[in-house]
C-alpha cells in the first residue's frame, strides 16, 4: 500500500503527482528531491532506493533521467514497491513510446489516467498493457524520436551492417503509424550485464552474467511465437568449463546456473529442443531471465599499475584490451581509479593519435576519471597520470590507491554466447511475413581491477 506517487525531472520539477491517501504532507515531493539531492555533503555518491525522513518511507528508482518515486507511512515490503515502480515506468513507455519529460508532460492526461487503473486508494490493480487497454481510452500524442540524445536507448543497437529503424524502442503499442497503418514487427533484445573482479595480477576472481530476453511486440492479433536457443543450452552447473574443447558438446556450450520464464511462455518443447512457445501480451515484457557465473572471456583486460617516482611523486599506468572482434564498438567508456587521499595534483598523458578521450581528477574525493567514446575491438588504449602528493607516502603504496573500476556499453556483443536461433510467428495467410528484429547487448554491472 502507498501513499503518494510522484515523478520529478533531475531538476526536481513535479511532472506527475498522485496523492492516494493523504496521509503524507503535500511537500513531500520538496524534501525528498533535496534528501535525495545532498545525501552526502560532497554531493557524491548516490542516496539508497529506501530512506525514512520524518516517519515517512520513501522509495524511488531512476529510468530514462526521471525520478519515480513512492511515499507510505507503513511498513510495505520495498520490494513490491521497487517493483511497482519499474512495473508503471514500463506500462508509461509502452503506452507514450518514448519516456522523457516532454512525452510525459504532452500526455499527462493518458497518464493520470493510467495511474489512477494500475493503483487505487493506494492498492495496486494491475500493471498488465495488456489488461489496461480494456480501460484506457486515450491516444498518446507522439513526441519526436529526433530529440532523443545520441546514446539514448533508441540509438543502443544502431550499429552493424543491418541497421535496425530508429522507431525501434520508441514507438507506443496502442497509436497506429501515420495513415493508419500498423506496422507488423517484432523486437527481440538479449540484454546481458556482466560482473568481473580481476586480481592484481590480471587473473579472474568472481564472473557473474545476469541477462535478460526482453520482447516487444507490435503483431496484430498476438500469433504464436516459436523461439529457438542454442541446442547445447544447459540449466544447473556441472563443474565442466565452457572450454573444454575435448567434451561432445566443445565451445558451443552455454551452461546457465538458473533462469525463469514469463508466465505466457509454455516449456513443452523447451527440454528436448530449447524451443520456447508462447502467445506475446502487449507491451514489453522478459521471456527469460538467466544467470550464470560459468566461466566466460571476458570483453575487456583492465592492467593498472601504481608505482613512486619520487619523494612526493607517483605514476599511474592504466591499459585497457578490448578482447572480442574487431567488427565490434563499445561505447560509452568510463574508468575511475580512486587515488591516495594526499594527492593534490594530476597530470594526463595520452597515447598518440588518441581522440574522443576525456581525463579528469576529481579532487573533491580524490578520484581519477578516464572517459573513452568507443573502443574497437582488438585495440589496447593506454593512460599515464603523474601524480603529486602533499606529504610522503609510509608503506605501500598500492593499498592507498583503487581498485579500479569500468563502465561500458557494447552493441552486437554477448559474452554468455546464449543465441536466438530463429524466431518463428504462426503465419495468418501466406502473405504475412512481418519485420523481425533480434539485437543483443552487453552492459557492465560490475567490472573491477584490483592492484
Amino acid at each position: 500500500m502507498i501513499s503518494q506517487f510522484f515523478v520529478l525531472s533531475q531538476r526536481g520539477d513535479n511532472i506527475v503527482f498522485r496523492d492516494y491517501r493523504g496521509e503524507v504532507p503535500k511537500g513531500s515531493a520538496e524534501i525528498f528531491f533535496r534528501k535525495v539531492k545532498f545525501w552526502n555533503e560532497d554531493g557524491e555518491g548516490d542516496a539508497p532506493p529506501v530512506f525514512n525522513v520524518d516517519g515517512v518511507n520513501y522509495f524511488h528508482v531512476k529510468v530514462a533521467g526521471l525520478l519515480f518515486v513512492a511515499t507510505t507511512r507503513v511498513n510495505v515490503s520495498p520490494s513490491l514497491v521497487l517493483e511497482l515502480l519499474q512495473r508503471i515506468a514500463r506500462v508509461i513507455k509502452d503506452y507514450l513510446g518514448i519516456l522523457n519529460e516532454d512525452s510525459l508532460r504532452k500526455n499527462f492526461v493518458l497518464v493520470y489516467e493510467l495511474l489512477d487503473e494500475v493503483i487505487d486508494f493506494g492498492y495496486m490493480q494491475t500493471t498488465s498493457t495488456e489488461v489496461l487497454k480494456s480501460y484506457v481510452f486515450n491516444e498518446p500524442i507522439v513526441v519526436d524520436a529526433a530529440r532523443l540524445p545520441t546514446l539514448g536507448p533508441a540509438s543502443i543497437f544502431m550499429q552493424g551492417t543491418k541497421r535496425m529503424p530508429g522507431t525501434a524502442v520508441t514507438k507506443s503499442v496502442v497509436a497506429n503509424e501515420p495513415g493508419g497503418r500498423k506496422r507488423e514487427e517484432i523486437f527481440v533484445d538479449i540484454i546481458e550485464k556482466i560482473s568481473v573482479t580481476f586480481s592484481s595480477s590480471g587473473y579472474i576472481l568472481t564472473s557473474e552474467i545476469d541477462g535478460t530476453i526482453q520482447m516487444k511486440s507490435y503483431l496484430t492479433g498476438n500469433p504464436e511465437i516459436r523461439l529457438a536457443l542454442n541446442e547445447e543450452l544447459s540449466i544447473g552447473r556441472s563443474g565442466r568449463s565452457i572450454y573444454d574443447y575435448n567434451s561432445s558438446t566443445g565451445s558451443g556450450a552455454v551452461i546457465l546456473d538458473d533462469c525463469n520464464f514469463h508466465e505466457s511462455v509454455h516449456l513443452d518443447s523447451f527440454d528436448s529442443d530449447r524451443t520456447l512457445t508462447l502467445v506475446p501480451p502487449d507491451g514489453e515484457f522478459p521471456v527469460m531471465n538467466y544467470r550464470m557465473t560459468q566461466e566466460f572471456k571476458p570483453p575487456f583486460r583492465i592492467n593498472a599499475l601504481i608505482e613512486e617516482a619520487g619523494a612526493l611523486r607517483a605514476e599511474v599506468i592504466l591499459k585497457v584490451r578490448a578482447e572480442f572482434p574487431s567488427s565490434i564498438t563499445a561505447n560509452t567508456i568510463q574508468v575511475q581509479m580512486p587515488l591516495p587521499p594526499y594527492t593534490t595534483r594530476v597530470s594526463f598523458e595520452l597515447e598518440p593519435g588518441a581522440v574522443g578521450n576525456t581525463t579528469d581528477f576529481k579532487e573533491a574525493n580524490k578520484r581519477l576519471d578516464w572517459g573513452l567514446k568507443k573502443i574497437l575491438g582488438g585495440s589496447e588504449h593506454t593512460l599515464r597520470a603523474k601524480l603529486t602528493f602533499s606529504q610522503e607516502f609510509h608503506g605501500n603504496i598500492t593499498r592507498e590507491a583503487g581498485p579500479v573500476s569500468m563502465t561500458f556499453t557494447i552493441p552486437m556483443y554477448n559474452a554468455s554466447k546464449l543465441q536466438v536461433k530463429y524466431l518463428q510467428i504462426s503465419k495468418k495467410t501466406k502473405a504475412y511475413n512481418p519485420y523481425r528484429w533480434v539485437r543483443y547487448v552487453t552492459q557492465s554491472n560490475s567490472y573491477v581491477a584490483r592492484l
